[in-house]
């Protein structure tokens, strides 16, 4: 099994691998499973994420004097995102790495 993010591959399981997980999990359903578990993963990081941008930005847009602050998470996201005082991660805290 190998996992790709815009088409890079990341990480191969190998057959030792897959064969230790498929001791715990039932082979037929053992790609299912892993594409769940991935997929949960990510989803689980959006969502604190989400969170985190949620309990610091609405305090700072009703500050602001915004009347309509959206329910739908995409649209608050972009809100945020557009706002005039809005810095990303890097901008805030340049990487040093």
């Amino acid at each position: 099994m190998k996992v790709s993010v815009d088409n890079k591959d990341l990480f191969t399981l190998s057959e030792t691998q897959k064969k230790v997980i498929k001791n715990d999990i039932h082979e037929e359903i053992f790609d299912d499973d892993m594409k769940r578990r991935l997929q949960w993963v990510l989803m689980h990081k959006y969502e604190r994420c989400f969170m985190r941008l949620k309990q610091e930005w609405e305090p700072k847009l009703r500050q602001a004097g915004v009347a309509m602050i959206p329910t739908d998470p995409d649209a608050f996201a972009e809100m945020v995102f557009t706002h005039p005082s809005y810095k990303s991660r890097s901008t805030r805290e340049p990487y040093v790495g």
